[in-house]
Formats: C-alpha cells, structure tokens, sequence
C-alpha cells in the first residue's frame, strides 16, 4: 500500500459505476458492493477540487448484453439500461457534492469500462482535458468494480499523465482474489492505497 497523500483542490475523486444494478439485488449485483457507499461518502469529506461520478448508461440491446442469455467474453446480462432503477445512483450514495456525472457505455455497439475511453479507444469522453482545466494533478479511484471499471479508468487516468490512487478498500471486487487487479495497477503505475489511512491523514489537528 502507497502512504496517503494530503488532498487539497488539485485533487479529484473519481467513483466509478456506484449504481443499483452493480449492488446486491441488482442485475450484475458486485458482493460487498453496499459496503463501500459509507466508506465512498466518507471521502466525499474530503476537500477534493472536484468529485466525478459516471454511470453505466446503455441502450437496451447493447454489445455487452448476452445474446439470448448465452454468456461469452465480455458479455453481461442486462444491466443499467438508461433512465431505468438499475442505471441510477442508490439513494444512499451522498450526491451533493458530485460536481459531474459522466456517462458512458452509451453506443449501441461498443462498451466503456473507463471514464477516460470506450473500450477499443476510439472514443475520449473528454474527462481528462476537462479535470486538467480544472486545475487537477492527481486522481483517486473508487467504485465498482476493482478488476473491471475501476481499473481501466485508473489505468487511463495515469496515461494521461494524472498521479492516480486507488482506494481499495472503497472499491468491490468481481473476483475476490484482488491480487491480478493490484499487480495491474502496480503496473500501471498506481497507488493502492486505504480510505482509513487518506481520512486519517486529512483531518484536522
């Protein structure tokens, strides 16, 4: 784990795909998924510059769907179909302070796990050039889920030049086995670090 940094306006939380179809009694419902909203509303504290939520927000036939229920790489069952219960934000993620929700996953024939590109990198949602307007030189990742969202959006956040951290312990995994996801992002550069230890260190004397 990387030792938490002080958070100041040059910092951006990003939460990634806190929605009701990735949380248990959803439709592709991530265990442990409820457990990080307390924990993801506790960073919301924190004086990050700004605070980003996206939503998974497809069409319903979407790519990522599986064809008549038949599993296959990168397919899901039916999830956060636009303007439906599972695409929203539960009602106990605390949304005051989310200055941007940033949707993706919303062409018919190509799926975005990252805030940054869709899948096959032909499409910028512009998150990058917008946080750098804003004055942001490091991100901190959180959300749903670790070894899939998560990941491609703190991998995509450094290689635009961001200093990134994920939060581990403010993300639910797919695949409690965390240690493909962390090695990723070591790779990639990324801190891993606890929510515990970034609030400790923030806090007021």
């Amino acid at each position: 784990m990387s030792t938490a940094p002080a958070i100041d306006g040059r910092d951006a939380l990003l939460i990634v795909d806190v929605q009701n179809d990735f949380l248990p009694g959803g439709a592709l419902g991530v265990a442990q998924g409820a457990r990080i909203i307390p924990v993801i509303n506790r960073l919301q504290d924190l004086p990050f510059g700004r605070i980003v939520a996206t939503q998974d927000w497809h069409p319903r036939g979407h790519v990522s769907f599986m064809a008549d229920g038949m599993p296959a790489p990168d397919r899901w069952p039916e999830h956060c179909v636009a303007a439906t219960w599972g695409a929203a934000f539960p009602d106990a993620l605390a949304q005051a302070r989310i200055g941007l929700v940033l949707r993706k996953g919303m062409l018919p024939g190509i799926d975005s796990y990252s805030a940054f590109h869709d899948n096959d990198g032909g499409h910028d949602s512009g998150l990058a050039p917008w946080l750098s307007a804003c004055g942001i030189r490091r991100v901190f990742v959180c959300g749903i889920a670790l070894d899939y969202c998560v990941r491609a959006s703190a991998l995509d956040a450094a290689a635009a030049g961001f200093d990134t951290f994920v939060l581990d312990d403010a993300c639910a995994a797919i695949n409690d086995d965390r240690r493909d996801a962390h090695r990723a992002l070591h790779d990639g550069g990324i801190g891993i670090i606890a929510t515990r230890d970034l609030v400790e260190g923030n806090e007021a004397p």
